[in-house]
């Protein structure tokens, strides 16, 4: 490519940046809950999972995949009568049967500690307590549990207990930034706040179901698929490789 070639490239290039960025920025999130239901089908909010098997299968799948958190959680079902029981046996003991899952001896620690101090609080083991108490407040009693973040805590309100507390994981928090629902400094922890705050609380579940999924197939953390994102024309992050070109 010639110089004269490269100069008009380079202009047009920027002025089709320049018409969408004005056009298309700031992205409203409402946008985006509306493109992602489009491409992925509406998502009925079903809280009817037991808090306790939701706690426990949420620290089982930290740093590994769905299969290996599936089987390790399905082995401890199979292993142990109750929670009780759990609490009751040794860590090594538990750390054997969730083997599968990885990083099995500090996850029997934390699950055992888990469940010790709920019986110790609550007299047994379940959390049916949750459900009188506010969003903010069942957020704070479960991230006061040993190894309990707030992604955990998250996914044991939307999930159980029927309160729209969005949990942000990875996928989400990478689209989330791309998309500049956040900055792209902010950190997860903050990130849960601010995303919260933006989301009408029946479009909880059905964003973070969303989100992850499209982060899966789509908006991968390398080589992102942009021309087959249904955002596409909305996110002012499908630009980037207009304005590398524009400056080369």
């Amino acid at each position: 490519m010639n110089q004269a070639t490269t100069k008009i490239w380079k202009e047009v290039l920027f002025c089709i940046k320049r018409h969408r960025h004005d056009i298309f920025e700031p992205v409203a999130i409402e946008e985006v809950i509306e493109f992602l239901e489009q491409e992925y089908g509406p998502r009925k909010w079903q809280p009817d999972r037991d808090p306790v098997d939701v706690l426990i299968g949420t620290i089982l799948s930290q740093n590994t995949s769905d299969a290996n958190s599936s089987r390790a959680f399905a082995s401890l079902k199979a292993g142990f009568d109750s929670w009780e029981a759990v609490a009751s046996a040794p860590a090594e003991h538990i750390a054997q049967v969730i083997k599968s899952g990885g990083l099995s001896q500090i996850k029997a620690v934390r699950i055992k500690q888990v469940l010790e101090q709920i019986e110790r609080e609550q007299g047994h083991i379940n959390l049916d307590s949750l459900e009188s108490m506010d969003m903010a407040e069942a957020e704070d009693y479960l991230m006061r549990l040993p190894g309990v973040g707030r992604k955990t805590a998250c996914c044991v309100l939307l999930f159980s207990v029927g309160k729209p507390s969005l949990p942000v994981d990875t996928h989400i928090f990478r689209v989330a930034k791309r998309l500049k629902l956040i900055d792209s400094k902010v950190s997860v922890e903050k990130a849960h706040s601010l995303l919260q705050e933006q989301i009408p609380p029946s479009k909880v579940y059905q964003f973070h179901v969303h989100m992850i999924e499209h982060g899966r197939r789509i908006c991968h953390a390398r080589h992102p698929r942009c021309t087959r994102c249904i955002l596409r024309d909305i996110c002012p992050s499908s630009l980037s490789s207009w304005r590398a070109a524009s400056t080369r």
